[in-house]
């Protein structure tokens, strides 16, 4: 069983974020992660993408599906690292390096690029037009809102899946990746806002824009 279990859409630039710290922290403290899917458009799909959102989220959270379906298809042939290397790939290229354009237009021919760089397999990328794994990644989807109430975003985070101090909120949502000392600092601070019985909301607006390092 996992010490924590992440759920991501890899297109949301604040669960990039957060996954980088927690990667920072697991390096630092040997945290076993479950990283699970989130689908922002299976979260909005009774919303109206040309009314509720600004132009152009039809794609954007389409092509979030679509990185989603690859990394289930890549959990399904190589475990929980699989999705952990592919988040890592579609993260980079997205986020650190604004490869949004070809993501957009080409989903399937960049991601099977991205594997095959990243030595990973690039028949993976099959997965961006089929449904095979919509089921599942529905049902994390669901099992995320379930532990948090919904009118949230992504990430959500659980520490201690399946135990008695279980505690899931979304977010944190944070600009900067911390390192060092201060990621383990906001890692125990963030832990016992999550456990302590009663604790509901703790938020404030956003202050910069996200950066990636």
């Amino acid at each position: 069983m996992s010490d924590l279990d992440f759920y991501f859409d890899p297109i949301c630039p604040w669960a990039w974020i957060t996954s980088r710290w927690v990667v920072e922290v697991q390096q630092q403290r040997f945290y076993d992660v479950s990283w699970k899917f989130i689908a922002l458009r299976f979260v909005n799909e009774h919303k109206n993408y040309e009314t509720d959102f600004p132009e152009g989220y039809t794609k954007i959270h389409g092509a979030g599906l679509n990185g989603i379906r690859v990394a289930a298809a890549a959990r399904a042939a190589g475990g929980n690292d699989a999705v952990a290397r592919v988040y890592t790939e579609l993260g980079m290229s997205i986020h650190n390096r604004s490869e949004h354009d070809p993501m957009r237009s080409d989903t399937k021919s960049h991601i099977r690029s991205l594997l095959q760089t990243a030595g990973l397999d690039p028949a993976w990328a099959d997965a961006v037009d089929s449904t095979d794994y919509d089921d599942v990644i529905r049902a994390e989807t669901n099992e995320a809102l379930e532990r948090t109430g919904k009118d949230v975003g992504t990430p959500i985070i659980t520490f201690h899946p399946g135990k008695e101090n279980e505690g899931s909120f979304f977010g944190p949502v944070i600009s900067r990746i911390p390192r060092g000392a201060d990621a383990t600092r906001l890692w125990d601070a963030i832990e016992v806002i999550a456990t302590t019985s009663g604790m509901a909301e703790l938020k404030r607006s956003i202050r910069e824009y996200p950066q990636f390092d």
